[in-house]
């Protein structure tokens, strides 16, 4: 939206009553703007505006009000006024035509801008003098004034062609279709930043930045392009030039304080000075800085010898350097005489010559002796090793030139503004200059293509480095160069200011960690939390963990999947070995009590005690024992299928005698009753097929399990994490849950009996000791099932053996024991008497 007094601008120019303001060099008092210019008449005139003194601030932090003269954008004028003559003496451009310049200093603030651009279009001279407006402005140097300038004139359709204005906002076609630039846009600017943060591996930057649109777009572009890589903003301060005195301490206090060692800087070339000035003053040092276009090239920064340490190791970005054949001895050919009204050369005169060339001079300098020349003198003026904005502005003379002679030519092309004959000097129109600078396009001296897109130039860009001269000064080498989206750079060739520096908030994570993000923190500040076990991150910076295959587990440092160790109680295992010997050591005790009780067979005690069922009840035991060794060793389909069923089987076995055993001890007593025949009706042949029809009830049970869901061998991997656990697993619960079920049943019958014929009336009575052997055997499959289900691989075969062992051996102990010690200890009471409850003879 334009301005509110663009009206009263438009009126002024209209009448010719534009008085210019006066120029920067008017703190002096010492003439006007065009005096401080540069100007030759032709048939088109062309219109430029440079920062020809520039009002700054000292490293002395003291503000000058007198203005500092500029002689490398004197340079960049020059440059505009040979490609002007250089133009007029080619016979195939603009033939016929001779163009002119008139060249004003904007002071590098956009009030002297603004108002030299409007003296411009307008004509106005400082004498109230009318001379013509020209149709086309080759400025300015700076964004800021660019976009004042673009849309004050833009609704007077006069094109505006910059040669360093190169903030994104000014692509904005919608707000600036008059505004054209030989110079990339800051956005790939910035992008080429990223480009430079992302590849050396700088996470933590800091950015300070000029308060303006050049300083605060760069800035966000850079951040905008840099998020997605994990990279943040340590700080990010912004300075105005005018207060840039004041803001120093601020900025100087931000840089040491903060961990980045990485400092981006966009700014113009005199303020990034004075930051840098005061940065080696306070002795801030180590830190790399990235340069801007702005700066990264001044010849007065690189010549200061106050910043020849903080500087070295500096990363630029830079507008591509181009020869410009003639030049150098054009401008050692210049003087004084050629333009007698400018202040701007005598200026020149009298820094490098320290004399004053004329009578309106410098009063405290001596007069010139009229022999001075530049012809051996070395300076920033006559400096044509590196052109860059020089260059721009010899480009963008050109395709103004090429412009112009695209519409004097009188295409058939239809345009607007097409007038039957063609306008020349005067009468050309803005705005069909501004329609051809948008269809311009030409081959330069270097014989690529030139041309507007959107009003931007190619992306083309050289990456310098600032390293030490052998003067001890700086001097800036290129390192590498940008052509559209790809950045070449040559590592090597580049110089830090320590080794290379690394910027970063956090270390990287190694690998075996991964990143936690600090709540309230950028994400470039992190934690590092070591991976969960079965977990591995094998690259430094991983965000998270991955989870190895079932197979596979984590190495001790997590940065690898090693293949899991199978587990199972093994035979040469300390564990199985316990188990194993106390299992054999059951079946040889209870072959030693078979051997005793066979020994003494035709006593009172083993003959009252049902010999034959205490002998298979021994042989069951004995099973019992050795059926554990089947739970010991790799499982494989046999030893699953074998080890249950021999478990299951010989239990029931046990279980089914120690049953017929009780229930012939109840019918015995209860058979000495007057009438009682019962235990007729259980003589040895029922008890055998008792025994027998139990066991076979578990044997189908057995059968049928096995058969439809049988167990087999399964690995476990998700228990233990860096093992394998090699199991047998049941197949049918169902199946496994009535073996033990039946097995259950048979000793809760057990129990009941024996527990009701505990006071049957005998110095023996067996049923009491069967009773404990229940307790004993309930309690230990109780536990057991609790047990069972929490261990952990192969500690559940541990746990299941361990019942077994438990429980055979709490019947063998409870129900053989007190016999065992009568026939052993005390055979005296080995007797019939003493076992139907008469006192022995020793009592």
């Amino acid at each position: 939206m334009p301005p509110r007094w663009l009206p009263l601008a438009l009126l002024l120019l209209s009448s010719g009553a534009w008085a210019p303001p006066p120029t920067c060099s008017r703190y002096e008092g010492l003439g006007s703007q065009d005096e401080y210019g540069l100007s030759q008449d032709g048939d088109v005139l062309l219109g430029g505006l440079f920062p020809l003194w520039v009002v700054s601030v000292l490293h002395s932090r003291i503000y000058r009000r007198i203005p500092d003269f500029q002689a490398r954008p004197l340079r960049w004028a020059m440059a505009m006024v040979f490609a002007v003559e250089q133009i007029n003496r080619d016979p195939w451009l603009l033939p016929g035509v001779s163009l002119g310049y008139r060249i004003l200093d904007s002071c590098s603030k956009h009030p002297w801008a603004l108002g030299g651009g409007l003296s411009l279009v307008s004509g106005g001279g400082h004498n109230c003098s009318q001379v013509v407006g020209v149709p086309v402005i080759i400025g300015d140097a700076s964004s800021t004034q660019s976009i004042t300038l673009s849309t004050t004139l833009g609704p007077l359709g006069v094109p505006m062609v910059s040669y360093q204005a190169s903030c994104a906002c000014l692509s904005n076609r919608l707000q600036f279709p008059n505004f054209f630039r030989t110079i990339p846009s800051d956005f790939y600017q910035s992008r080429t930043m990223a480009q430079l943060v992302r590849r050396f591996g700088w996470t933590w930057v800091g950015a300070v930045a000029v308060n303006n649109d050049y300083g605060l777009l760069g800035v966000q572009v850079f951040s905008e392009e840099v998020k997605a890589a994990g990279v943040c903003l340590a700080f990010f301060e912004t300075f105005s030039r005018e207060t840039l005195a004041s803001d120093l301490p601020r900025l100087v206090r931000v840089i040491r304080e903060s961990e980045a060692r990485v400092v981006i800087i966009f700014a113009w070339y005199t303020d990034a000075g004075a930051l840098l000035a005061e940065l080696a003053r306070c002795n801030v040092t180590n830190r790399v800085f990235l340069a801007s276009e702005a700066w990264s090239t001044s010849d007065s920064l690189l010549q200061d010898p106050a910043l020849a340490s903080i500087g070295r190791g500096v990363l630029g970005i830079a507008v591509r350097a181009a020869p410009i054949p003639g030049l150098e001895q054009y401008l050692r050919g210049v003087r004084p005489s050629q333009y007698p009204g400018s202040a701007v050369l005598r200026s020149l005169w009298e820094e490098t010559f320290g004399c004053s060339p004329s009578e309106a001079g410098h009063k405290l300098l001596p007069p010139c002796g009229g022999m001075e020349t530049l012809q051996t003198v070395q300076s920033t003026f006559v400096d044509t090793s590196q052109l860059r904005i020089t260059y721009n502005v010899y480009l963008a003379v050109y395709a103004v030139a090429h412009a112009l002679h695209n519409l004097l030519a009188c295409s058939r092309e239809s345009t607007p503004y097409r007038k039957p004959q063609c306008g020349l000097g005067q009468n050309i129109e803005p705005r069909q200059l501004l329609h051809y600078l948008d269809k311009v396009h030409f081959t330069t001296q270097l014989g690529q293509d030139f041309y507007f897109e959107g009003g931007d130039s190619q992306v083309v860009y050289d990456i310098v480095n600032w390293q030490a001269s052998l003067d001890g000064l700086l001097q800036y080498t290129t390192v590498g160069h940008v052509e559209g989206p790809y950045l070449i750079l040559n590592d090597s060739a580049i110089v830090w200011p320590s080794g290379r520096d690394t910027s970063i908030c956090t270390e990287p994570c190694h690998p075996g960690t991964r990143k936690a993000t600090r709540k309230g923190e950028p994400i470039c500040c992190f934690d590092c939390l070591p991976c969960a076990d079965g977990e591995i991150s094998n690259s430094t910076g991983a965000v998270h963990c991955d989870r190895c295959p079932p197979a596979f587990w984590s190495n001790a440092h997590h940065n690898e999947c090693i293949a899991r160790q199978v587990d199972f109680l093994s035979f040469d295992d300390s564990m199985g070995i316990t188990l194993m010997g106390v299992s054999v050591s059951g079946a040889f005790v209870t072959v030693a009590v078979g051997a005793v009780f066979l020994y003494h067979r035709h006593t009172p005690l083993v003959r009252a005690n049902n010999s034959e069922l205490s002998f298979m009840l021994l042989l069951a035991l004995a099973l019992c024992f050795l059926c554990a060794l089947l739970f010991v060793g790799r499982p494989s389909p046999w030893s699953c299928k074998a080890q249950h069923l021999a478990f299951g089987v010989s239990f029931v076995l046990c279980l089914s005698c120690i049953l017929v055993k009780t229930i012939v001890v109840v019918m015995a007593f209860r058979s000495t009753r007057p009438g009682a025949h019962a235990v007729k009706w259980f003589g040895l042949v029922q008890q055998r097929a008792s025994v027998l029809f139990f066991t076979c009830i578990q044997a189908a049970i057995c059968t049928a399990w096995l058969s439809l869901s049988p167990p087999h061998p399964h690995t476990n991997t998700g228990l233990q994490g860096s093992k394998v656990i090699l199991e047998c697993t049941v197949g049918s619960a169902l199946g496994f849950g009535c073996v033990l079920g039946y097995i259950g049943l048979l000793a809760a019958v057990c129990f009941l009996l024996a527990f009701l014929a505990r006071k049957l009336p005998d110095n023996f009575n067996e049923a009491k000791f069967i009773t404990f052997s229940m307790l004993i055997f309930c309690a230990v499959w109780v536990a057991f099932v609790p047990a069972y289900v929490s261990s952990p691989g192969r500690y559940t075969v541990a746990v299941e053996i361990f019942a077994i062992l438990a429980s055979a051996s709490g019947l063998l102990f409870c129900i053989f024991a007190p016999k065992c010690y009568i026939i052993v200890l005390m055979p005296e009471n080995n007797t019939k008497k003493f076992l139907m409850g008469r006192k022995s003879s020793h009592q």
